[in-house]
């Protein structure tokens, strides 16, 4: 039997890129799935090229149905240092990406899957496909990132809710309670995502990476902060080549072509 790619990278057209998580048949969270995330992470944040970003998983099963439990044995002496701590790392890093990301959840989307979602931006759900936190169920809690980024995505009393029993929901309800975005058809959550992120990659690099970036760095500051970032990622955007050119295609009733960079990944101004 083949030995797993754990994560394969493919360039598609218009700059963006997809990561698949290709440890099928359920794509579970490994120790060297997690490597491999964190390094595929790197090489993007370092790549200008790279416009929009889809995480999705291979096969139509799962696109990740969690930890891979046969690891627990070797890691439970000391489970935060070698195995929760590197899951933490790597859903961060998606977070931390200087472009738009979305989640095309192809299949069943459990515990850490789940996780991973949370860290993406967008996600989109295949009608079939099932998604939640069983992690209470085994006596333990979504401890990489479940707990906090949950919350401000469905509100505290729904990730309480969905965290204390564990239930599985579908997509119309995920859909409902704002869990994600929109629901694919049988088997297309990728080609949804594609569509979806063609039209992303059409806007402003520069904008929208400041957009994600203050989105994500407000959960810790205050309105004063955040007002003082906004002005100055309000000043880079308005002092930049995109809203001359932004202007002149409005006024030319034609597509616009931006051209301004995003900010170097490792700055964090």
């Amino acid at each position: 039997m083949a030995q797993p790619a754990y994560v394969r990278v493919e360039r598609k057209d218009a700059g963006i890129l997809v990561l698949t998580l290709d440890n099928p048949p359920l794509n579970l969270n490994t120790l060297r799935t997690l490597d491999c995330i964190r390094e595929s992470c790197a090489a993007i944040a370092a790549d200008p090229m790279v416009r929009v970003v889809i995480v999705t998983g291979s096969g139509d099963r799962a696109f990740c149905a969690g930890s891979d439990v046969t690891e627990f044995a070797t890691v439970r002496d000391d489970v935060v240092s070698h195995k929760l701590s590197c899951e933490n790392a790597a859903f961060t890093a998606i977070e931390e990406l200087p472009v738009p990301v979305i989640a095309a959840l192809n299949g069943v989307t459990l515990g850490g899957g789940a996780e991973i979602a949370l860290a993406c931006d967008i996600r989109i759900l295949d009608e079939r496909a099932r998604i939640g936190f069983p992690e209470c169920k085994l006596g333990v809690f979504p401890g990489s990132g479940g707990v906090f980024r949950l919350p401000p995505i469905v509100g505290s009393g729904r990730a309480l809710e969905l965290i204390y029993t564990g239930d599985l929901i579908d997509a119309e309800e995920a859909h409902r309670i704002g869990l994600i975005n929109r629901i694919a058809p049988a088997g297309k959550a990728l080609e949804t995502a594609l569509e979806l992120a063609r039209t992303i990659s059409n806007r402003p690099a520069l904008a929208l990476s400041l957009v994600r970036r203050a989105m994500r760095d407000s959960r810790l500051q205050t309105v004063a902060q955040a007002t003082e970032r906004t002005l100055a990622d309000s000043h880079a955007v308005f002092t930049g080549p995109d809203i001359a050119e932004g202007l002149d295609a409005f006024f030319g009733k034609r597509p616009p072509v931006f051209s301004a960079p995003r900010p170097d990944a490792s700055s964090k101004d």
